[in-house]
């Protein structure tokens, strides 16, 4: 049976603190993608649970003067995906329409000036 504990991330000079409330113990990581498997050993060591057993879930990470820069982090994580979906939908309506205009018989260049694209990009989206 999977057992979720949190941890509650602190920067400290140049390491970051792991704090795991559930068991009131701490331990460190020098880079963040160390966290995780850090605060997973620290659980097993200190409840004897098998440790692919344990799951973490990182709820803060705070840096002295800024404080917890988990929350801006998702946010643009996030931003960054809706980014990438926006696009590649723009891409394949892009594509859809450059084919639609092109086989009314409108030419290349003025596809182009239509979509604010070069006559290269026009060919390169009517061949997708």
């Amino acid at each position: 049976m999977m057992r979720h504990y949190k941890a509650e991330i602190t920067r400290d000079g140049r390491w970051w603190m792991i704090n795991v409330p559930e068991i009131d113990q701490l331990t460190q990581a020098r880079r963040i993608n160390e966290i995780t498997e850090m605060a997973r050993s620290l659980i097993a060591i200190s409840t004897g649970e098998p440790l692919d057993q344990i799951t973490v879930d990182i709820v803060s990470i705070d840096v002295p003067g800024m404080g917890n820069i988990q929350r801006s982090a998702d946010e643009l994580v996030f931003m960054r995906e809706q980014a990438a979906q926006a696009a590649k939908k723009a891409q394949n309506m892009a594509a859809a329409f450059v084919n639609e205009l092109t086989a009314a018989g409108i030419p290349i260049r003025d596809v182009g000036e239509l979509l604010h694209i070069s006559p290269q990009r026009v060919s390169q989206l009517a061949n997708t």
